[in-house]
């Protein structure tokens, strides 16, 4: 009994040095684990933003007296952006491309697709859920590619089954191409989630509303959108964040033709990288950020509303 003095009990959390984890590890044994996920942070994602604002606060250039050179200019990269027409309209076609691409398309395709098939099994099933995960999981130059020969001017394929020889969809539709083909590529993340959705819905639920005289729209309404509601959301701020900084469509128009498709991942792409003006280019990437953020506390804010409305 004596030699048990001063032994901590099974179970007691462990000294000060020690730490109070539950796996025992202590403070120094769990912040060596920690620390390589956080030097990789670090090194990848904080660093970067830390140097992407401090470029924004220069006239760094990517060829030049200033790239050697580079002076701080403080908020002059932001008056200018903000004054900038080229910046305005980069800011309102991305706005469209992410309310006709993600919220209307993506979300609206996935869950009509996730709706219609929730009841189905076998082949019919297997075989559509792969065909839209395969527009999603291709690399985005295969991607490209396949739309590119689809609404070729010249022998596409689109032409040839709408019988409309001649027209140059790219050109003459652009911004309506990009918002179809990136709905076609991104719909599986939305259908997969919303199929997950659906199945947490009670098929009671559903059939006592049926019995009820329920139409779809009203099972939908009533019984199906009040259950996933949080799914809804959590959908809408992803594939909303994935869209505004999607760059893919600049391998299918290059943001042309005359800007028409200029969203603003390409703007800075062009800004940066073509014109060399990477100091500008950063300042926009800050404002992008911003954007960003504003979307997402937008969304976040909806769902603690709906979290306190439920509890």
């Amino acid at each position: 009994m004596n030699g048990s003095k001063g032994r901590p009990l099974a179970g007691a959390p462990a000294g000060r040095g020690g730490g109070s984890d539950a796996a025992g590890l202590g403070r120094r044994r769990a912040a060596g684990f920690v620390a390589p996920a956080m030097l990789l942070i670090i090194a990848f994602l904080l660093f970067p933003a830390l140097w992407t604002v401090y470029l924004g606060l220069t006239d760094y250039q990517l060829t030049g007296f200033a790239a050697a050179n580079p002076q701080v200019v403080g908020l002059d990269n932001y008056d200018r952006a903000l004054s900038d027409d080229r910046f305005s309209n980069s800011l309102v076609l991305t706005l469209q491309f992410v309310l006709g691409s993600a919220v209307l398309g993506q979300a609206v395709l996935g869950f009509a697709i996730a709706w219609l098939m929730r009841n189905r099994v076998g082949a019919l099933r297997r075989t559509v859920e792969a065909l839209v995960l395969l527009a999603w999981i291709l690399p985005s130059s295969v991607i490209t590619f396949l739309w590119i020969a689809l609404l070729d001017r010249d022998g596409g394929t689109l032409n040839a089954l709408l019988n409309t020889p001649g027209t140059a969809w790219l050109l003459e539709y652009p911004m309506a191409s990009i918002i179809v083909f990136n709905i076609w590529k991104g719909a599986a993340f939305s259908m997969m989630l919303y199929a997950a959705a659906l199945g947490n819905v009670p098929p009671s639920h559903l059939e006592t509303a049926r019995l009820a005289g329920a139409g779809t729209f009203q099972q939908l309404r009533d019984v199906v959108f009040p259950r996933i509601k949080g799914h809804v959301l959590t959908n809408l701020l992803l594939i909303s964040l994935w869209t505004f900084n999607d760059f893919t469509p600049f391998l299918l128009t290059a943001g042309g033709p005359e800007n028409r498709t200029e969203i603003m991942p390409v703007f800075i792409y062009r800004i940066a990288l073509e014109s060399g003006e990477l100091g500008f280019g950063a300042a926009i990437s800050v404002l992008m950020l911003l954007i960003n953020l504003v979307i997402a506390l937008v969304y976040m804010r909806l769902l603690r509303q709906r979290k306190e409305a439920s509890a």
